[in-house]
């Protein structure tokens, strides 16, 4: 595997430059650890050089895996360096899909889904929805979330690992951080080690909260990237062994993630009206992500916002806007959450077999979009539906 090996090479000693420079991780997580010492990049524009040189040469060599890797890291790399491509090129290039957006009535569809199981809860539709929300899911302690979310991945190993047939082990850390980011909580590491940061300045801990992130963080990303790990460790893999949130991998990453609760625990209503509530606004920031990219200005973006979101605050707004209008990275990866929750919300509404065999796969290698819809080709297309698009409705 020489062409792979030499990629992640080049990926070690561009992430070894931006950590130098405190910029954004390029590797997120590790799945062949190694000892060997790592000679940072001397520049952006070398290591984009390079990386076209072995993009080239996978080309060449009909080494599709690599090359879709590779685009990926070459139209993010270009956009750190100020390339700002149309937000459909970027996305394709990056996440691996489309980014069309749903339409109205499908978005509105998902609403009355999530307006529904909220109102089971006895929670109402409003500026008031998340503070009610939250009090209906049990507020905890911040001291008392770690403890929490790990005795939550205790009780549903045993069912994730039987759904995904997955038999990786890992070990677990949860560390506290407050980052002025986006982000609540973040996971990250190397081979069967996963580190869980909880961003005290952005989380809001609940008990549903701390069982969805034991689903999403721990057994969705923690155990799937031990199981990559683990897999490339038993065998030469044809993908490159370093996972980074600007690669295609993170359509699935995110979306099984965020959705992993309506697989495993179907009969938790409150865990699954949090996700459909999740799913749907997921649905309204896509709108925005596109909207923002095509020209729409500032006050019309946050009246929308409002009016689709009436929980939203004004600086979380802001903050949805900044991100994925203006920073290179987010820009891309955000584009992962409502594209794959979406898929994946369907995938759960699909025959057993099917959900098994998508669900297996993900967990023994780091699937790209175009790997889903060859799982299952009856399933909506990733990234949005067209404007002369139906859709099938589903729970």
């Amino acid at each position: 595997m020489k062409l792979r090996d030499e990629i992640e090479t080049t990926l070690r000693g561009w992430h070894a430059y931006e950590a130098e420079r405190g910029s954004a991780a390029v590797i997120d997580f590790d799945c062949a650890p190694t000892t060997a010492p790592t000679e940072p990049a001397t520049s952006r524009l070398a290591v984009y050089r390079r990386l076209a040189d072995l993009r080239a040469r996978t080309v060449e060599a009909g080494a599709d895996r690599l090359t879709t890797r590779l685009t990926a890291d070459l139209a993010y790399l270009g956009a750190l360096m100020g390339e700002h491509p149309p937000l459909g090129d970027y996305v394709r290039a990056t996440q691996g899909c489309a980014a069309v957006g749903w339409r109205d009535d499908y978005v509105a569809y998902r609403g009355d889904q999530a307006r529904q199981a909220l109102g089971a809860l006895g929670v109402g539709w409003g500026s008031e929805t998340v503070r009610e929300l939250r009090a209906v899911e049990g507020p905890i302690e911040a001291e008392e979330a770690p403890d929490a979310i790990r005795q939550a991945a205790g009780d549903y190993e045993t069912v994730v690992r039987q759904a995904t047939g997955s038999q990786a082990p890992f070990n677990l850390t949860i560390e506290t951080a407050e980052v002025d980011a986006y982000w609540a909580y973040w996971l990250d590491g190397s081979g069967d080690n996963v580190r869980l940061r909880l961003n005290l300045r952005r989380a809001g801990f609940t008990k549903v909260a701390a069982r969805q992130f034991a689903l999403h963080e721990v057994l969705g990303h923690g155990l799937q990237s031990a199981s990559w790990t683990a897999r490339a460790a038993a065998q030469e893999v044809p993908w490159v062994r370093l996972m980074s949130v600007h690669a295609p991998q993170q359509v699935l990453l995110e979306g099984l993630a965020q959705a992993l609760p309506l697989f495993v625990a179907p009969d938790d209503e409150q865990l699954v009206a949090r996700t459909k509530f999740d799913h749907y606004n997921q649905l309204v920031r896509a709108e925005l992500h596109i909207a923002l990219n095509q020209g729409a200005g500032i006050a019309e973006l946050a009246e929308r916002a409002r009016f689709r979101m009436p929980w939203t605050t004004e600086a979380a707004v802001a903050d949805v806007l900044a991100d994925r209008g203006a920073d290179p990275q987010l820009r891309s990866y955000l584009w992962a959450y409502p594209a794959g929750i979406d898929w994946f919300a369907n995938l759960a509404a699909a025959d057993q077999a099917t959900r098994t065999a998508a669900l297996q796969a993900a967990y023994r290698d780091p699937l790209t979009p175009t790997d889903l819809a060859t799982l299952w080709p009856a399933g909506p297309a990733i990234g949005g539906q067209d404007a002369s698009g139906g859709f099938k409705a589903s729970s």
